[in-house]
């Protein structure tokens, strides 16, 4: 009476599961793929999202990839049922013995577990996985399951389903994969941490055993000839290495935070982007990126103090498109972008800002000026304020152009009194250092007390090297959604805030800089015509460059989180 009335209950109990356990909609998880971030050229930069996962239709997966998944798994898939009742008899009675709780489960179970439950090892939670294996069934075809599994399935190394496992295993598209890859791809999904041979020490030779255990299983399906499987066995194929390091690791992470960054602002939620299967194409030059980390890493002093920290940033002059940037070293150790995020004192970067406002008032530059240090000044108010150069280094008479080539401070702070300090701010928000980098018009303005970030700096330069056209600096150039739609197309924004003419002294004296000035070493390493300007901040707080073509502007800055 008691075991009848128990098993009463039991099918009362599993049949109000199944007219309340709804499947989730099974799109909803299988076509939630990681957002893609590419280079200009299409090549890919890295990965916005939760699971590192490109969907492939069942047809571009090789029929040898799918035997060997069934060989391993399920090899009576296409005429089981959806769960398989001597699974769960000998599950129950492993239960029953005191053992984990588990379960013999067809590859129909897998995917509902894995798409659609909680990794709790719960008979609620087994009770779920059975309703909705059965009620799959019920509304999918074998193959929508088959291609659903294999598209949700977890490889290990971050890697959900075929094609990326493929990837991250061989370094091959799934379409790619020869027989003994697929097999050994096979054989790993059953627990990755245990076969992965990169994972720990005797993965290797569980992993050659459960391969051997795969081919015979296509033998004895007939889904593989005898000569084949004998050329497979003696055949074991070559696994990359697990990668040791992140999604966001080193300086790329920075990359992936400001496309991010830049997405959310143009209105795509975290959700969209992380399951949202998008494709985001940048401005980063693949080529331009490689150098500014190459650069970096060569030209950089060597055993630096930890907190030395370099922010650099190129930008398309008359576009805006940021085609390199790099904001830091490693950005899982660091997550403060050091050429967006990071602010540090301008120094005498703001020199030209004073001098577009001078040759706008039709100050030129052979104009004569003091240059001896140090000098005491009176501001607007009457208050002595006293100024001296790199080094105290005194320069007599010389004209304007000189000043500028050499960044002489005790001209440069006269020069911006002359002007008016107000009309040096003017011109440095015009140029493009935004409201948010607080500038006072007081003498020190011209000095570059202020902090900016290193992107605003190299924004407020590329005008110059447009003729006086100043752009909306921008990373996201289109957006396509998971059908290749177009979701979003950037458009660049100008607008001429200088006089061409005006212009064209400035980049003559911003070019004398690098040619016989305080950046001549940059000639020696470019070997082309540029222009530009050094910027050490009082007491060596931090030191900037920031050059640039008619193609390209960049600013690089050094500096501390300590005096």
């Amino acid at each position: 009476m008691t075991i009848g009335a128990g098993f009463v209950v039991g099918v009362i109990g599993f049949a109000i599961a199944y007219f309340t356990v709804d499947i989730p909609d099974p799109n909803a998880y299988v076509n939630s793929q990681a957002t893609v971030i590419q280079y200009a050229d299409g090549s890919e930069v890295g990965r916005i999202g939760a699971q590192n996962r490109t969907i492939v239709p069942l047809a571009n997966i090789p029929i040898h990839l799918r035997h060997a998944v069934l060989a391993a798994e399920n090899k009576s898939f296409y005429t089981d049922r959806a769960i398989s009742p001597i699974g769960i008899l000998r599950a129950v009675i492993n239960n029953l013995r005191g053992g984990s709780l588990q379960g013999g489960s067809t590859i129909t179970q897998q995917y509902a577990k894995t798409a659609f439950l909680t990794p709790d090892r719960t008979i609620k939670r087994k009770i779920k996985e059975l309703v909705i294996s059965i009620k799959l069934e019920s509304q999918f075809s074998k193959d929508q399951i088959l291609e659903n599994y294999l598209n949700t399935i977890y490889f290990g190394r971050g890697a959900y389903g075929v094609e990326t496992g493929a990837q991250v295993y061989f370094g091959r598209s799934v379409d790619q994969l020869t027989i003994e890859q697929a097999v050994v791809l096979a054989s790993i999904l059953r627990s990755p941490g245990y076969y992965d041979p990169y994972y720990k020490k005797g993965n290797l030779e569980r992993l050659q055993g459960r391969y051997q255990y795969v081919i015979k299983g296509l033998l004895d399906k007939k889904w593989i000839s005898k000569e084949r499987a004998t050329r497979a066995q003696a055949n074991f194929p070559q696994v990359k290495p697990r990668l040791s390091t992140g999604q966001l690791a080193g300086p790329k992470g920075y990359l992936v935070q400001s496309v991010q960054s830049e997405l959310n602002a143009l209105g795509f939620t975290d959700d969209q982007l992380m399951i949202g299967g998008l494709i985001v194409k940048t401005t980063l030059e693949k080529d331009a990126q490689t150098a500014a980390v190459d650069a970096v890493d060569s030209q950089a002093p060597k055993n630096a103090p930890d907190n030395l920290h370099i922010g650099l940033v190129s930008i398309r002059p008359g576009t805006g498109e940021i085609v390199a940037m790099y904001g830091g070293k490693d950005y899982l150790v660091r997550q403060l972008n050091d050429a967006t995020q990071s602010i540090t004192q301008a120094g005498s970067t703001f020199k030209p800002f004073a001098l577009v406002a001078a040759l706008e008032q039709g100050i030129s530059l052979a104009t004569i000026w003091n240059g001896d240090s140090p000098k005491i000044i009176n501001d607007a108010i009457g208050r002595p304020y006293e100024i001296s150069n790199y080094g105290d280094k005194s320069f007599g008479d010389l004209p304007l152009l000189k000043a500028t080539a050499n960044s002489v401070n005790t001209v440069y702070v006269p020069l911006g009194m002359k002007v008016g300090p107000e009309k040096v701010v003017d011109v440095a928000r015009r140029a493009g250092i935004p409201e948010t980098v607080a500038m006072v018009p007081t003498p020190s303005v011209v000095l570059g007390v202020s902090s900016p970030h290193v992107l605003d700096v190299a924004n407020a330069f590329a005008p110059f090297a447009a003729n006086g056209i100043k752009s909306t600096p921008f990373l996201v150039s289109e957006v396509l959604g998971a059908n290749k739609g177009l979701l979003y197309q950037s458009k660049i924004t100008n607008e001429q805030v200088f006089d061409p003419t005006v212009m064209a002294d400035l980049d003559y004296a911003l070019g004398e800089v690098v040619r016989a000035g305080t950046a001549s070493a940059a000639l020696r390493g470019f070997g082309r015509p540029a222009a530009g300007k050094t910027g050490t901040s009082q007491q060596n707080a931090s030191a900037w460059f920031s050059g640039y073509t008619p193609q390209l502007a960049t600013s690089v800055a050094f500096f501390r989180d300590d005096a």
